[in-house]
């Protein structure tokens, strides 16, 4: 009888090692997900292995919002019934999906691509605020919505912005404190978003 310990196949462990790379994919869900492809008809493992390949190859940054599009400026920033004097900042594009189920804002948005965090190593420059800034210079924005999280990095990158923001003399607001301190706008249900968009307050350093 064999004593030699027993290996997975090359291809199973080398899938489940890249699902568990995954934000959330813990090894045992990355090994059920394996398996579960395993059982997939070929032609849906397929159809999900093209679709991935496709998010890499077929989807940029839109120029002026940096939200992740199939097309550059993206569907919102060409939209010419978007109020295009309000511009609302949010940490990433899973943000701006959550606001737009929300249908309660209807002006343009700016995404960061996260957060400022000293202890991750996230400075200001890292993100998207200078870009922010441009592109508030000379248009005829009225209105800055300072969408980032209630969360301690998300309140210091909303405060960063309002003190570069003041010399513009724009407009700058903050959702309502309706959201749970500590949570991602992504996880927010419609009608919480919906009532911090409405009942937003003029922001102060």
């Amino acid at each position: 009888m064999s004593t030699e310990p027993f290996s997975l196949a090359k291809p199973l462990a080398r899938l489940i090692e890249e699902l568990h790379r995954l934000p959330g994919v813990g090894p045992k869900t990355a090994q059920r997900l394996t398996y579960y492809i395993v059982r997939m008809p070929s032609e849906d493992a397929r159809a999900l292995a093209e679709a991935i390949i496709a998010v890499k190859e077929k989807t940029t940054t839109c120029s002026a919002c940096f939200n992740v599009t199939d097309g550059d400026p993206c569907a919102i920033c060409v939209d010419s019934r978007r109020e295009g004097s309000q511009i609302c900042v949010v940490e990433d594009p899973l943000d701006v999906l959550a606001l737009e189920r929300s249908g309660a804002y209807k002006g343009l948005y700016h995404v960061l691509h996260g957060a400022i965090s000293p202890v991750n190593g996230i400075g200001p420059d890292r993100l998207k605020i200078k870009e922010l800034v441009r592109r508030l210079e000379g248009a005829s924005v009225e209105e800055v919505v300072l969408a980032t999280n209630p969360t301690l990095e998300g309140e210091a990158t909303a405060m960063y912005i309002y003190r570069l923001l003041q010399p513009l003399r724009v407009k700058v607001t903050r959702l309502a404190r309706g959201l749970p301190v500590g949570s991602d706008l992504e996880y927010t249900d419609e009608i919480t978003l919906t009532r911090a968009l409405e009942g937003r307050q003029e922001f102060h350093g």
